[in-house]
Order: C-alpha cells, then structure tokens, then sequence
C-alpha cells in the first residue's frame, strides 16, 4: 500500500561529511573560515547572503540583494513591500528552498528591522527559520 509521504532526498554533496561545500556566517571563526558541510547549512547561509547584501553591491549582478540596511533609514517603510520584495529575491537566488512566511517589523525609534524568514527546502521538505535583526550599526542573524 503506497504511503502519502515523499521518500527524503538526499543530495550528492551530503554524502561525503570530509568535503566542505562552502563558508557560512559569521565568515572569520578563531581566524579561519568556517565551512559548510551539507548542502541545508549552505542554503542557509546563501539566504542569509541575499538578505544583508544591498542592491549594487555585488559585482555584474546589481539586482542581487534586498537592500534591507537602506530600507532601514526610509521614512515610512511598507513592511509588506519588504516582504514580498524579500519573496522575490529568495525565488531568484535561492531557488532550492520555498517561503513559507515572512515577517517584518520595524523599531521607528531604535531604528532596528526584524525579519523572521520561515522557509521549506525544496528536496527534502523539511522546515527551518532564520531571523534577522538589522540596526544602523550591524546585522545579526539567528536560527529561530
């Protein structure tokens, strides 16, 4: 009798833990990079990637990024513009995972935005938050 849930995939890259796929945040650890070893760990820092770099930044790409920092500092910012702008460059950039919500919520007088990201990836199904914390001085992030 044939079961309603999908058989989890795995990707090619996870199965050899003794070869890093890339570097996560927070980029320099006790001198060194710190490097990813599953393809989850390395979506998450691609998300995170997308969200903190501002549009311009990265070079032969100027739409990659959501500008957060710059939104920061509008004078009345549309929390469900960011929202789905945040949407949209996810869709672009990071298509291996699907958002499932996104919050966004503004502190006027401590300039601070917080994000919280719920997102799906795409081969496995499973879960997984991040949340992001963005002020005039730096941007932190964390799982939720």
């Amino acid at each position: 009798m044939p079961t309603s849930e999908l058989p989890i995939q795995i990707h090619p890259l996870d199965l050899n833990k003794n070869v890093a796929i890339g570097v996560v945040f927070p980029l320099m650890e006790g001198g060194s990079f710190k490097q990813s070893f599953t393809i989850k760990d390395q979506i998450k820092t691609n998300i995170i990637n997308v969200l903190l770099t501002e549009k311009g930044e990265r070079i032969n790409n100027p739409d990659f990024g959501t500008g957060l920092k710059t939104i920061l500092f509008e004078n009345n910012p549309n929390a469900n513009q960011i929202e789905e702008l945040i949407g949209y460059q996810l869709s672009l950039y990071v298509p291996e995972v699907d958002v499932d919500s996104v919050e966004v919520k503004f502190e006027h007088d401590l300039h601070i935005l917080f994000v919280k990201l719920i997102y799906t990836f795409v081969r496995s199904n499973e879960q997984d938050s991040i949340v992001i914390n963005i002020s005039q001085n730096i941007a932190s992030s964390r799982n939720a």
